[in-house]
């Protein structure tokens, strides 16, 4: 070991020039690999808190306006969902879909206290609501299922609005109670929206409050686990569009008939495209390591040809060929390891201030490099400098003792 650090110290002596231009090469590669991973890195980690979260495995469906003729029916007619066909499309297809539900969606004079006031839309939802919308609750309890068959007068609020109506914090919020729509509802719990900051009723409350009472704007279909492939999830929006297509009366072919947003597919098509962009990214920063390799591969020649002699007496003692094929490759092996890690240090930093300053940005999360990366940009590392050395290494296994003694 103390032999190879010395040679390897007596290579980077004799060639300081060209070791600190080509160690500048493989430190700047793995730089720009790093970052490059940690960015790729940071978004796949947004996509997957925000698509393939439990709301990814759903399908949304909306009514629209025919497009052609059916039964008797003209083309240009609306079409309207309703409550009734939850229960059917759970029926048509219980293997694949564990429950269907809704939103319902409406607006009051204002939601208020005896002294403060708020914006008086509100949401009609389903338990399952707000996990499948990736809510977090602070405080008290969600809509629960015995609230969607009492009809109960309850209400969930985000938190914006619980530290409005009840500042300065919100803490006297839950067992409070708030006016809508001239009804008062009992405050059960306080929420951090993902996206949006609804106040939240149950469905069915929501729907005794409207006027149309049997109708639905939309219906979220959620897939069971059975459900994996991107063939499935299509395969179930197919059945969705003909199970409602014989309920409503228009053709299963007629697309326009609905508006169906199936997230579903939509997530497993973009976590693809992560995955394309992790390989490209990858590739990228191997191609810039590539430019130091090759700098790497030269010094080695250099040193080995001016080692011929030195070379020449050890064969001739008696070295085996593998030994010196050995200490060339590690000497390579060595450099680019010494240079690869300042650039992972460098690199490492860099993606600490980047995530510091993108904290708050929802379209970067966490964009840090993971011990995983550190792994696999050392193997890369090893590698490369096997690869630096192994072609030197060959020119030094054909020198010829009696040549190299020779030699001057």
């Amino acid at each position: 070991m103390f032999d190879l650090v010395s040679e390897i110290s007596q290579t980077l002596r004799h060639n300081k020039l060209r070791t600190a231009l080509t160690g500048f090469s493989v430190a700047w590669g793995v730089f720009m690999l790093i970052v490059l991973l940690s960015m790729a890195r940071g978004l796949t980690n947004s996509f997957r808190t925000n698509m393939m979260s439990s709301g990814a495995k759903q399908i949304s469906v909306w009514g629209g306006r025919t497009s052609k003729a059916y039964h008797g029916y003209k083309e240009g007619r609306r079409i309207r969902l309703h409550d009734d066909d939850m229960g059917v499309i759970e029926e048509a297809q219980p293997r694949d879909v564990i429950e269907v539900t809704s939103e319902v969606y409406g607006k009051a004079p204002s939601i208020a206290t005896a002294t403060r006031h708020i914006n008086g839309s509100y949401t009609g939802v389903y338990p399952s609501y707000m996990g499948r919308e990736g809510h977090k609750l602070l405080e008290g309890r969600s809509i629960s299922d015995r609230d969607i068959e009492g009809m109960a007068k309850v209400m969930v609020l985000p938190t914006e609005y619980a530290n409005q109506l009840f500042p300065p914090d919100g803490k006297g919020a839950v067992g409070s109670r708030v006016r809508c729509n001239g009804l008062s509802f009992l405050v059960i719990g306080v929420y951090k929206g993902h996206w949006s900051r609804d106040n939240l009723i149950p469905y069915t409350t929501a729907k005794m409050m409207q006027e149309k009472k049997d109708e639905t704007g939309g219906l979220s279909v959620l897939l069971s686990s059975d459900v994996t492939t991107e063939q499935q999830g299509e395969a179930v929006e197919k059945g969705v569009r003909q199970t409602l297509a014989a309920t409503r009366d228009f053709n299963p072919d007629d697309e326009s008939a609905l508006w169906v947003f199936n997230k579903f597919v939509n997530s497993l098509q973009m976590e693809n495209g992560m995955n394309i962009l992790n390989i490209g990214v990858w590739i990228l920063g191997l191609m810039t390591l590539l430019s130091g390799v090759v700098g790497i591969s030269n010094i080695m020649f250099v040193s080995v040809k001016e080692r011929t002699h030195e070379i020449g007496i050890r064969r001739a003692i008696g070295a085996r060929p593998a030994r010196i094929m050995t200490q060339v490759i590690a000497e390579g092996v060595a450099i680019t390891t010494l240079f690869g890690y300042i650039g992972i240090v460098l690199g490492t930093a860099v993606t600490q201030l980047i995530a510091m300053a993108l904290a708050d940005q929802p379209f970067m999360e966490n964009p840090t490099v993971s011990l995983a990366i550190a792994f696999e940009v050392t193997v890369v590392l090893i590698l490369a400098g096997a690869l630096a050395g192994l072609f030197p290494a060959l020119k030094a296994l054909k020198v010829k003792p009696v040549e190299a003694l020779r030699d001057e």
